[in-house]
């Protein structure tokens, strides 16, 4: 059975954000020209699962993703539930939360990296996120589902799934894609490496971001 029509969509984009960078950036205007949503909803995580240690505290993530995330194309709205919350961050109680929020008639896309696609089968009650949203990974060229590094409950998941970007914006949630092309392969560990080092990372952050990193002297000490 095909999910429902959908009135309204909205792209999320979560992560940590420590920093946020060029990486990020990339992967939602990619998406926001797949799929004209009406809104791109950013998520900085509070206290991921599966990362330990972030550096930089959340009112600075939350500025940087304002910084980075200030020129779209949509209307941009930065979502803090997640470092609202006092236990540990999970994507499939943002998804709750947002569907809860949202309603039932609107399209949830939630995006991902091709990094993320590969360890999406160790997420909490992964494949119930299909319930509440799609699922769209943009990929580096020449990166494919039948990558060794794909988990095969996740490949075969997508392929069953799969659907084109109209279909996901005019319908609810339920659906899986991949976007192919998006040559981005940027580390915020080693930008953090670069910042502690010395070196200003000018082609990895944004500008406004990097500005705001060197006046709160972030990342400094590791």
């Amino acid at each position: 059975m095909a999910p429902p029509a959908a009135q309204r969509c909205i792209a999320v984009l979560g992560g940590s954000f420590d920093p946020v960078h060029n990486g990020h950036v990339l992967l939602a205007e990619h998406f926001v020209q797949l799929l004209q949503p009406d809104e791109l909803r950013v998520i900085p995580t509070g206290n991921p699962w599966q990362k330990h240690g972030l550096q930089a505290e959340a009112a600075d993530r939350v500025e940087m993703v304002k910084r980075a995330f200030g020129q779209q194309q949509v209307p941009v709205v930065i979502d803090e539930q997640e470092i609202r919350r006092s236990s540990a961050t999970y994507t499939i109680d943002t998804l709750r939360a947002l569907r809860a929020e949202l309603g039932p008639e609107v399209s949830i896309v939630f995006l991902m990296g091709a990094d993320q696609l590969q360890h999406l089968d160790t997420w909490q009650h992964w494949q119930e996120l299909f319930e509440y949203a799609h699922l769209c990974a943009a990929s580096r060229p020449g990166f494919a589902l039948a990558d060794a590094h794909v988990p095969p409950a996740v490949r075969d998941e997508f392929k069953r799934r799969s659907a084109a970007p109209q279909e996901i914006r005019s319908t609810t949630h339920g659906y899986g894609y991949l976007a192919l092309g998006l040559a981005v392969d940027i580390s915020s560990t080693e930008i953090r490496a670069q910042l502690q080092r010395g070196t200003r990372p000018d082609s990895l952050i944004p500008g406004r971001v990097l500005d705001y990193i060197e006046q709160q002297h972030l990342y400094r000490n590791s």
